[in-house]
């Protein structure tokens, strides 16, 4: 298990801002341990263009980043996810695909920026906050020592993080 690259999978509702930032996060700060995905229950089809302008202001990969459907990672030929974590209340509460391998589930909820995009000063703050929130779980999640924890005990622990208030000052 020491050289396991873990696949995780973010869910939300559009799969075109929360989701993005937190597969682009893990990604960036993953180290090689990670590989993030995102998907979405009712995807846009389109990346939010203030989320990419972010990002990319942070200096973090958006590279294929894209709007796309759940159904893609719940066929059963596709890579075995070990991490499925919702970032919005909407994809908590749906019913979602069973996926293959039987992942870790966790809701990460945090508020939606694309609720803000008639007023593009509040979107970016969002989106600000939505980042700094994300990339603090992201990186109490990547700190896990995986490798020594049961299962029991690693689902409990990726399940706490989303409860913690982790707004970094700007």
């Amino acid at each position: 298990m020491k050289n396991k690259v873990f696949n995780v999978l973010f869910l939300c509702t559009g799969n075109s801002a929360r989701s993005i930032i937190a597969e682009s996060v893990l990604n960036h700060y993953g180290e090689g341990r990670f590989r993030a995905f995102s998907a979405g229950s009712f995807p846009t089809g389109t990346v939010n263009p203030l989320v990419l302008e972010f990002l990319e202001q942070q200096r973090i990969s958006t590279e294929g980043a894209r709007s796309k459907s759940w159904d893609e990672f719940a066929a059963p030929d596709r890579a075995e996810l070990d991490f499925v974590i919702t970032v919005c209340d909407d994809a908590a509460g749906e019913v979602c695909p069973v996926w293959p391998g039987q992942p870790i589930t966790a809701h990460w909820g945090v508020e939606d920026p694309a609720r803000f995009m008639d007023d593009p000063d509040k979107a970016r703050k969002v989106i600000r906050d939505v980042f700094h929130v994300l990339k603090g779980r992201i990186q109490l999640f990547t700190g896990l020592p995986a490798s020594s924890l049961d299962r029991l005990a690693l689902t409990a622990a990726v399940r706490d993080i989303g409860n913690r208030d982790l707004k970094e000052k700007q």
